[in-house]
């Protein structure tokens, strides 16, 4: 049902993939790699939006549509996280798990796959700026170091979130869905947007 190893893969070839043909959709049979797939979409679509507001030459306005989006899709990115909780906890309600007098993990599956999911993005551009021809001197080397630190923490998440899996199902942990409760986009919530209408 959940595999790091899967949940991994899977990032790294939508990375590679949306790269050379962004308008390609996820195909998967599987219910948590989908929502999965959706899930790093929304990053790397968040990753590209973010960068478009760093460019040097932006206008106000194009900086104030960029803002809009990453808003937007950062609600995407948080719900869709959210969602491959429900569906896990789903899955574990008809085996009546998780176990309630467990002990509870700090951070849930949906998060650590969010984490991964950056990760993914870090490790595909940072390989980026290590094979740039153009580079400074001493540029492949710094982010050759910064891969290595990358992986180790890529190798790191996934194996907590194995462990995780594994004893949640086993019964000796648990896991709760935390609603992210963003207010920034509910228009009855901010007070920039509600307390701006006449």
């Amino acid at each position: 049902m959940l595999s790091a190893e899967a949940i991994v893969g899977l990032q790294d070839r939508l990375t590679e993939q949306w790269h050379k043909e962004p308008a390609l959709v996820a195909d998967t049979w599987d219910v948590v790699l989908a929502l999965v797939a959706r899930q790093h979409r929304a990053n790397y679509d968040l990753w590209h939006t973010e960068d478009e507001a760093r460019t040097p030459n932006a206008t106000d306005a194009q900086i104030v549509d960029v803002k809009r989006r990453i808003d937007s899709t950062n609600q995407l990115r948080n719900d869709l996280a959210e969602q491959i909780d429900v569906a896990l906890l789903d899955f574990l309600a008809a085996k009546k798990l998780p176990n309630t007098a467990a002990p509870l993990n700090s951070e849930s599956p949906g998060l650590m796959i969010d984490r991964l999911s950056i990760l993914a993005l870090k490790i595909y551009h940072t390989r980026q700026e290590a094979e740039r021809k153009e580079a400074p001197e001493g540029h492949a080397t710094r982010n050759q170091d910064r891969l290595t630190i990358l992986k180790e923490q890529r190798r790191d998440l996934s194996a907590c979130l194995d462990a995780l899996w594994r004893e949640t199902l086993a019964g000796t942990r648990r896991f709760k869905l935390y609603r992210q409760l963003k207010m920034y986009n509910d228009p009855s919530l901010n007070p920039a947007i509600y307390g701006k209408r006449k």
